[in-house]
């Protein structure tokens, strides 16, 4: 008598990848995510690996597990992935501080993110 094997959260066709604990703003996490929405999965690893943005080394890991989840985990054909959708999610706040003139606090929030990737694999049109 075994477990009852738990339901999928993404349909049949997709994958995803989350990754939590990022070191940066939701703000300018979500800049680098939308850069990725909607683009078929070669384009989206070549715009981040060529991305000014720091981050985007980190948004680029998560697409690439997200890739290696669909082919291995979902047998689904890496070819036809798109990036379904890239959504961002607020994580924990360092809060630090510094002294300031006159007694005061001057307060720093050093904030975290979170990223889930989900890829779609797509019907070629013909």
């Amino acid at each position: 008598m075994g477990k009852v094997k738990n339901p999928r959260r993404v349909a049949e066709n997709e994958a995803m990848a989350k990754t939590r604990m990022l070191r940066t703003s939701p703000q300018k996490l979500n800049l680098v995510a939308g850069m990725i929405r909607g683009k078929k999965v070669e384009k989206a690893l070549t715009d981040l690996t060529f991305s000014n943005k720091r981050i985007a080394q980190d948004v680029k890991k998560c697409l690439q597990s997200a890739i290696a989840n669909a082919e291995n985990n979902h047998n689904l054909d890496v070819d036809s992935l798109v990036v379904a959708e890239a959504y961002v999610g607020k994580n924990l706040t360092l809060k630090r501080g510094r002294p300031r003139a006159r007694g005061r606090f001057g307060k720093i929030i050093k904030p975290f993110s979170e990223l889930t990737i989900k890829v779609r694999q797509i019907e070629e049109q013909a």
